[in-house]
């Protein structure tokens, strides 16, 4: 099981301090760039990925909830961006697919809590990850929503089938309430924001969400 804090929830005005603070929890970073068009909120872009490449080794996740994902490919690579994720909801992903594969990124389709299974079959012996919302994209600390773990536990089943290699992560309302159940329907990657950032300790939490997972105490 991978912990991928989310620096959503993170502050700021000290977000290298904030992503030093949980690196010994976490696999991997995820960056939520929203463009307030195809979600209300207005988040970050580039510049903050390549201030981030700056301070971290992590691996950079950015899950771009974006009207126009194929006009900012490059300047995420550029950034330092290791992998990206579009939303199935624009349409057609292959040609975003063939762009982030010419630019070395990992390629990754992103769900909607009210988007079917179905939307994003077809496409999964073609990327590295799944990325499934169980919380309606565009703001941080909502409810997590159970009807979620269906669609993770589809792409479970289809992937093992299939024998194909694609992660399977689960943004939104994850704590340690709620990361048993995406770890037993079969997630890879756990997203983790306010239960993490808000946090008095960070570190300890994050730690906590991992054991919660994985079915044991934190150390």
């Amino acid at each position: 099981m991978k912990l991928a804090p989310s620096i959503l929830s993170a502050d700021f005005a000290r977000l290298a301090d904030d992503v030093d603070r949980v690196k010994a929890e976490a696999d991997l970073l995820h960056v939520d760039v929203m463009d307030g068009h195809f979600v209300p909120n207005l988040t970050i872009g580039p510049p903050v990925v390549a201030s981030l490449r700056k301070h971290t080794d992590l691996h950079l996740d950015c899950h771009l909830m974006i009207d126009n994902p194929g006009v900012l490919l490059d300047d995420f690579a550029e950034a330092g961006a290791d992998g990206c994720t579009v939303h199935v909801e624009l349409g057609d992903p292959r040609p975003l697919f063939d762009k982030m594969r010419a630019l070395g990124l990992r390629v990754g389709l992103v769900c909607n809590p009210e988007t079917p299974f179905d939307a994003v079959a077809p496409y999964m012996d073609e990327i590295d990850l799944l990325l499934v919302m169980s919380v309606h994209p565009g703001w941080g600390g909502q409810a997590f929503i159970p009807a979620a773990l269906d669609k993770v536990r589809a792409a479970r089943d289809l992937i093992d089938a299939r024998g194909l290699q694609v992660e399977v992560e689960i943004d939104g309302g994850i704590n340690v309430e709620t990361a048993p159940a995406a770890a037993a329907a079969g997630a890879d990657i756990l997203v983790a924001g306010s239960a993490i950032f808000h946090d008095d300790d960070p570190l300890a939490a994050a730690r906590r969400i991992r054991a919660a997972a994985a079915g044991s105490s934190p150390a």
